[in-house]
């Protein structure tokens, strides 16, 4: 059994949980998220916790599977239950001379060396900001409910320049370590 899914998930106040057949809504001040289940795994909701449970009599042929998705569905579960309630962020900071970012509601507009700027439309669950300070790397806040689809976001803004190991020039997250590399002068003696 998944140490992971047998864990029960705490429901705060402010959020609201609805069981229709395999489909968990959950509900908050923060957005409202759903989530199918495999019917291999029963989620029982009550006394403001959600406890998964492996369903015994579920036609699944590989039991290791069963397991895989006990802990999935607790995470993904957990993740929605904190996404209603806290929301997720995340701070993204360009790094090179003459990049820049800017937005205009949803659409992100950015200069990263390339001939022409990029401009990205955001799905209007995330929510973004742009920060541009002098004599600092200028930053993009991205705030969602939900944490797979911030994610995703941030990986696509993230692919336009990949941060590189020699100059660390590129969009890389806040606080983020890039593995530097000497060039091919330290090698030479």
């Amino acid at each position: 059994m998944s140490r992971i899914g047998k864990l029960p998930i705490n429901i705060p106040n402010e959020v609201s949980v609805t069981l229709k057949g395999n489909v968990v809504i959950v509900e908050g001040p923060k957005g409202k998220l759903s989530q199918y289940v495999n019917p291999a795994i029963s989620v029982v909701y009550e006394n403001n916790q959600i406890v998964l449970e492996e369903d015994a009599n579920a036609m699944l042929d590989d039991p290791k599977q069963k397991h895989a998705f006990h802990g999935l569905y607790r995470s993904l579960i957990h993740n929605m239950v904190i996404g209603v309630s806290k929301g997720y962020k995340k701070e993204l900071e360009l790094v090179g001379v003459g990049y820049r970012a800017s937005n205009q509601g949803n659409v992100i507009e950015l200069a990263l060396g390339y001939t022409h700027n990029i401009f990205i439309q955001l799905p209007d669950e995330v929510k973004v900001e742009t920060k541009s300070e002098r004599n600092k790397n200028p930053l993009i806040i991205l705030e969602s409910c939900d944490k797979q689809l911030l994610g995703q976001v941030c990986s696509k803004i993230r692919s336009f320049r990949m941060p590189e190991p020699y100059k660390g020039k590129g969009v890389k997250f806040v606080g983020e370590e890039i593995r530097r590399k000497s060039g091919k002068s330290a090698g030479a003696k």
